[in-house]
């Protein structure tokens, strides 16, 4: 027996109703317009449950479809009823999601009534309700091992929003078997990628020589209110992630990211979820894949020439660059990471980007 006080945390349009029925007799949205007597934009709305169903369409409705008038209206009324329960609560969550930029750069459709982009929000999260959402992705918020600005802080939902992009591109790509061996073997050939100067060139190159070692790359701009600049998992044991977000819009600090990312994947076993700023083993692995990235970039036998120049010697700096195969910006990064240059020195040799709208 049914529980009187059962509430569902989700709401259910009558135009589902209306679908299944109009599918069982095998009947176009033409035709039921038609029938209805409404344009084809109001019986579109009518079965998104953006239009409220009157006495006059319920009786149309029990003519076309079947079912009482008492029913066509008190299934309407259910659903509005539901809407106003559930609004507060799905209010409150639509403001911790970065929405508008979820729409503008097109993750989601825009869908004005609030109930529908409750809805379109939970598809693309992939589950069926907000407390499902808060189940699903409390680990990811807290765990996941990205590396973010510490002069900010991330706001979860949105680095939650960041991270599911990802994962919806990177199902999209084709990748062989995870190949540690072959991936780390294949550093030194993504290395002089560096020097190229646009990312319509390197991203695609990029992306092909990962994937052939079974990692997908995938370059997700951040939303409002995720700083992570960079994230890197295994989505199952044969295929892992590479999440870049280009939040810097330098050529230095994307390739420090993938490489400091490429370090978790290669130093941290196929450990899903790991976090900086933790302290413990979660500072130990930053520094292990920071590590990582600096030898790649600038090779051992290189460092103390690296070390010995100086923020008054541009050209000095190119050369070196040149000498060792990347690019200048990326030579003047790591000078200012190991506190050689100042952050404002140099900068003019870094390549700069810009997201196209």
């Amino acid at each position: 027996m049914p529980d009187a006080d059962f509430q569902p945390n989700w709401v259910s349009p009558p135009g589902d109703t209306i679908n299944d029925l109009l599918r069982e007799r095998g009947i176009g949205l033409a035709e039921f317009a038609d029938r209805m007597g409404q344009t084809l934009e109001r019986a579109s709305e009518l079965l998104q449950g953006r239009a409220t169903i009157t006495l006059g369409v319920a009786r149309r409705l029990e003519s076309i479809l079947g079912g009482s008038v008492e029913f066509w209206m008190s299934r309407d009324f259910q659903y509005r009823e539901d809407v106003a329960r559930l609004r507060v609560p799905e209010k409150g969550w639509l403001r911790e999601l970065p929405v508008g930029d979820m729409i503008k750069f097109g993750w989601i459709k825009p869908v004005p009534p609030p109930a529908e982009e409750v809805g379109s929000c939970l598809r693309f999260f992939n589950v069926q309700s907000i407390s499902a959402w808060r189940d699903a992705y409390a680990d990811v918020l807290t765990m996941t091992a990205f590396r973010t600005s510490p002069s900010f802080d991330s706001r979860p939902a949105s680095v939650a929003a960041w991270l599911r992009e990802g994962e919806i591109e990177a199902a999209a790509i084709d990748c062989e078997r995870w190949d540690r061996s072959g991936f780390e073997a294949d550093l030194p050939t993504i290395r002089p990628l560096t020097r190229v100067k646009k990312p319509d060139r390197f991203i695609p190159r990029l992306k092909e020589i990962c994937a052939a070692r079974g990692v997908a790359v995938v370059v997700v701009r951040g939303p409002n209110g995720c700083r992570a600049s960079g994230a890197a998992r295994f989505l199952s044991p044969t295929k892992a992630l590479i999440q870049l977000s280009f939040r810097y819009l330098s050529d230095d600090q994307f390739w420090f990211t993938f490489f400091h990312e490429a370090g978790h994947l290669l130093l941290h076993g196929n450990r899903k979820l790991f976090v900086d700023g933790l302290g413990g083993a979660a500072e130990k692995e930053e520094a292990e894949a920071n590590e990582l990235a600096e030898r790649v970039l600038v090779p051992n036998e290189f460092r103390a020439t690296l070390l010995q120049l100086r923020s008054n010697d541009a050209r000095g700096v190119i050369r070196f660059a040149h000498r060792i195969g990347v690019s200048p910006g990326v030579v003047v990064g790591q000078l200012q990471h190991h506190g050689r240059v100042s952050r404002e020195k140099l900068n003019i040799l870094k390549r700069r980007f810009q997201w196209s709208e």
